[in-house]
């Protein structure tokens, strides 16, 4: 069967799929499809809790969903039980690149650490882009975009509440990594007072509430690429188009960041400051560049936030 178009049949002249250009419709006649009927029985807060539980139960009963927070959960162990049978007794080295890797020998918390910043790669990033790129493609793929779009007033909802799913989704990812990664450490390795890079020691409620800093300021960067899924979303009816654009992307900046040639761009890259998150892991802490990096974050969300509301808005949605 023919997939009915946004536009629907008796909008004159050709369909351009889902995101069909030209004047906005919504909200200059009555509400239609079944939106419209939850639209009249709440208002406008406790329908917009509505359609945000909504949507968790949807992101969140997706088994794809769900085989990707298990598939990322694993991850903090297989790399912990690997760590565990390199670091012999007298050998704490680790990989160039991480820089307290070698701390993980004498104590289990740093491998919370170090699985945020080995699954920041590509792991963390391509769960999020799964979330984010289907969240408006995906309804226009299976028809259900047009009853979204047609309540008054319904556009603004619409991606306020896609994004806070994406936002929760991303927080869940991160805080699993890390919740797995510190039982894990805590099984493989000893756990005690916190060594941190700058030679300072710290209580282990300490070094507990910097890794629950890092895992905040990493979520705040997932939530960055979130919007600059939820961008591309609108952009295709196809979510596999969006999650791989979202995932080319990510990969492109990595590698650019790792080009000395381009170091002029690199502040600019959207996974530039991801793992600047070690400026926790110092006394004092480098707020500079914790600052920096969250204004980067802040910056992709505003930027792309703005064009995702500006491309849903264009969209000609009629009954």
């Amino acid at each position: 069967m023919t997939k009915p178009s946004l536009a629907g049949s008796s909008a004159p002249g050709p369909a351009a799929g889902p995101f069909a250009t030209g004047p906005a419709t919504a909200g200059t006649g009555p509400p239609c499809g079944p939106a419209a009927a939850a639209q009249g029985s709440a208002g406008p807060v406790q329908g917009w809790l509505r359609f945000f539980r909504s949507e968790l139960r949807l992101v969140f009963g997706r088994r794809r969903n769900q085989a990707l927070l298990a598939v990322v959960a694993v991850f903090p162990v297989v790399i912990g039980v690997g760590l565990r049978l390199a670091i012999q007794p007298g050998n704490t080295g680790g990989p160039d690149g991480v820089a307290f890797i070698g701390q993980l020998a004498g104590n289990g918390i740093f491998l919370g650490f170090i699985a945020l910043t080995l699954l920041l790669v590509l792991v963390m990033p391509l769960a999020v882009a799964v979330a984010a790129g289907d969240s408006i493609a995906g309804e226009a793929s299976y028809g259900t975009l047009r009853y979204l779009l047609a309540v008054p007033a319904g556009r603004a909802r619409i991606l306020t509440v896609k994004y806070a799913v994406i936002v929760v989704y991303a927080l869940t990812v991160t805080f699993g990594v890390t919740a797995v990664a510190l039982a894990t450490g805590a099984a493989l390795f000893p756990i005690g007072p916190v060594t941190l890079l700058s030679g300072t020691t710290v209580p282990l409620a300490g070094g507990i509430v910097r890794l629950l800093f890092v895992a905040l300021y990493v979520a705040a960067a997932m939530s960055s690429l979130g919007a600059i899924g939820l961008a591309i979303s609108t952009l295709t009816e196809h979510a596999i188009g969006a999650i791989a654009a979202l995932a080319i992307l990510v990969v492109t900046s990595e590698v650019a960041d790792n080009v000395p040639q381009f170091a002029a761009i690199h502040p600019y890259l959207p996974t530039h400051w991801w793992t600047a998150f070690d400026a926790l892991l110092r006394v004092p802490i480098d707020t500079g560049t914790l600052l920096r990096g969250l204004l980067s974050f802040a910056v992709y969300l505003l930027v792309f936030g703005a064009l995702a509301w500006a491309r849903l808005t264009t969209a000609d949605v009629t009954c």
